[in-house]
């Protein structure tokens, strides 16, 4: 093989390796869909007009059932991108900006991480679909009108909550509530922060309920590279956390507070998501991503809004003079990660967060209990039950899954 030659033929020139990450990349942009064209659209309009607003000294009642629409018609600008006839609407934007605050992400980061390149589609265990944010610092769930209505009767106490325990929760971070209307089709979105790491790839997912009955991941999930693994996928491979004492206690302690929170309100299904990056495992995928870069002779990668090195964004502002090592992660950034313990059989990074808490015991899901008791036992494990009975054993199975 020809060695390389310097500038001037001035001899060989040998190549340094030097420590670095790889970042996502930004992918060329598909044929822009009108609902992100819309989406992104709305977002920057609101963000910019909310910023000319001044903070109000404190939330009204009124707040919690506020909103800005905006119609747009036939207008020519941005044709390629935008169609010609759409609404948008921000639901309580004076709640979201304030919870926003209060989770420590600024308007102007929050709109770069949704705006600077569009956010693209992933499809969840369940088939619903959501979006994340080009950093994957944010994802965006695609929602119903049912669960836009759970959400205002939530969003008054999930607010106090949020405010007494100074946004230190395991509880979905929620950030923003939207409609979008394109072609007179009406799509509901719901922002929250990415419970997983925008930078530490997660190579084990499991959502949990505590319920041992049809929760197990079916086998065409698990054929999948990321699967969603289930409660008894858990336990069959004796699967465990491994978190230093005074991590596992403080974990405990906000998911106790959380739940009891969720049973005032008459909450049930959620689940722990719980995702696993394996450090070693880590390295080596960076290793070998690195080679192939050098193979392909692409020279330095270019860099977006994560890991620091350029200030856009949610990921922005990560450590941007000091690069993260293997498994080093910002707790401003990831605020769902613990690391594995000192001694540990392998070095890991968890991440842990309550998903899917707009589900009200409501008559049908009493309906539900009824029907699922008759066919599976009153002794059975199943995830339809009463809110105190459901708390009661997803803690009980979730103080169960550390080591």
């Amino acid at each position: 093989m020809a060695a390389s030659v310097g500038p001037g033929g001035a001899g060989p020139r040998t190549k340094t390796k030097r420590k670095r990450f790889i970042p996502q990349r930004v992918r060329a942009p598909p044929p822009p869909d009108p609902l992100l064209g819309v989406l992104g659209w709305g977002l920057r309009h609101q963000i910019n007009e909310l910023s000319q607003v001044p903070l109000p000294i404190m939330l009204l009642p009124d707040d919690f059932k506020a909103n800005s629409k905006i119609k747009v018609n036939n207008h020519l600008f941005n044709r390629e991108n935008l169609p010609s006839h759409f609404k948008f609407k921000d639901y309580c934007p004076q709640v979201f900006r304030n919870l926003r605050e209060r989770f420590g992400i600024d308007d102007q980061d929050y709109q770069v991480s949704l705006t600077r390149s569009p956010p693209h589609y992933e499809t969840e265990g369940g088939g619903g679909r959501f979006l994340m944010s080009y950093d994957r610092t944010l994802v965006i769930k695609e929602i119903s009108s049912e669960d836009v209505a759970d959400m205002h009767s939530l969003l008054s106490h999930y607010h106090q909550y949020v405010v007494q325990c100074h946004g230190s929760t395991l509880l979905p971070q929620f950030l923003g509530m939207y409609r979008v209307s394109v072609d007179s089709e009406e799509s509901y979105m719901l922002v929250m922060r990415n419970i997983f790491s925008h930078r530490l790839a997660v190579h084990k997912k499991y959502d949990l309920k505590g319920s041992l009955v049809s929760r197990e991941a079916s086998d065409k999930e698990k054929g999948k590279e990321l699967p969603t693994l289930k409660d008894i996928d858990f336990l069959n491979v004796n699967q465990k956390v491994y978190v230093s004492e005074e991590a596992k206690k403080e974990f405990l302690e906000k998911l106790k507070r959380d739940v009891e929170f969720l049973v005032q309100l008459k909450i049930m299904g959620y689940s722990l998501l719980l995702g696993i990056h394996d450090v070693h495992r880590g390295e080596q995928e960076e290793e070998e991503e690195f080679k192939e870069e050098e193979e392909e002779g692409e020279g330095e990668p270019t860099i977006v809004g994560s890991y620091g090195t350029s200030p856009e964004g949610i990921g922005g502002y990560l450590n941007s003079h000091k690069p993260l090592g293997p498994g080093e992660f910002d707790p401003y950034i990831d605020v769902y990660a613990i690391k594995s313990a000192e001694g540990g059989p392998q070095k890991e990074v968890y991440f842990m967060g309550l998903i899917d808490i707009l589900t009200q015991y409501d008559t049908k899901k009493k309906a539900a209990h009824a029907a699922k008791t008759v066919k599976h036992g009153a002794g059975a494990e199943i995830s339809t039950v009463h809110p105190e009975q459901y708390a009661k054993r997803f803690l009980d199975f979730i103080t169960n899954i550390f080591a």
